[in-house]
């Protein structure tokens, strides 16, 4: 069994396609998923996604790269995650690739949602790019290891991992580990102790090989987990049973 730990199935062109891709989920013995909000105007869409399936969570944030909308306070964050399928806040983060200029909002929008999950007690989703050493600073300043988290579609260095599974954090690796080109990547996956480690997909984005340029969705997530066994010399099947009892561990207001 796999879980998939991070997607976007609460998108319109997921969405419509809901029925299916929880068919193809059994197929492919991917047995939960989770998706993630990226901005609060969606979290209706994302509530009725999770709510269409008792195998289906979501969380409650907005992405770093959303520049224009409104910011979330803490205490509508908290609020927000007191419903029963909010099982993260997230995404949250940093990302200075996009976005260039003062970006001093983008450290405090993060701040408030590590303050947020804090207050509910509820496991964070990061999102990084281009920003590892704040990312890390402010999470260790913000005491975010209270809560932990996962550090989620992760392509940053061992060195990056390190640190966060010091903070309490997970890795988790998305279809990018498939691609034969994300050599610095597969070295990562090799080193990073599979019970610190997730697996996700990220859909629609990301789709792994061989679906790579492709919708992606959450079944696919069976092949991150396949990817991830070869390059640590393990079965796929010890890859899905740990990464599945990983995200209960983490995300341990649900059951199975």
């Amino acid at each position: 069994m796999y879980v998939d730990s991070h997607c976007h199935i609460h998108f319109p062109e997921l969405r419509a396609r809901l029925p299916e891709l929880l068919l193809d989920m059994a197929e492919r013995q991917v047995s939960h998923a989770l998706t993630v909000c990226v901005e609060l105007s969606e979290l209706d869409a994302v509530l009725e996604t999770a709510n269409a399936a008792p195998n289906l969570f979501a969380s409650v944030g907005v992405h770093p790269d959303y520049e224009e909308t409104a910011e979330p306070e803490v205490d509508e964050l908290v609020r927000l995650a007191r419903h029963p399928k909010v099982i993260a806040i997230g995404e949250t983060g940093l990302d200075y690739y996009r976005l260039k200029g003062d970006l001093e909002w983008q450290r405090e929008r993060f701040r408030r949602h590590i303050r947020a999950a804090r207050q509910a007690g509820k496991p964070l989703i990061i999102h990084t790019r281009a920003a590892a050493a704040d990312t890390i600073r402010i999470l260790a300043e913000e005491g975010a290891a209270e809560v932990g988290g996962v550090m989620h579609c992760f392509t940053e260095s061992l060195d990056v991992a390190r640190q966060a599974i010091e903070l309490g954090f997970f890795i988790s690796f998305s279809g990018i580990v498939t691609f034969k080109n994300a050599t610095a990547l597969h070295e990562v996956a090799r080193e990073v102790p599979l019970e610190k480690m997730l697996i996700e997909t990220d859909s629609p984005y990301l789709a792994p090989t061989p679906y790579r340029g492709k919708t992606n969705e959450p079944a696919y997530v069976a092949f991150v987990g396949e990817r991830i066994a070869a390059l640590k010399g393990l079965t796929a099947a010890q890859v899905g049973a740990t990464t599945t009892d990983n995200f209960f561990k983490l995300f341990n207001t649900i059951s199975r």
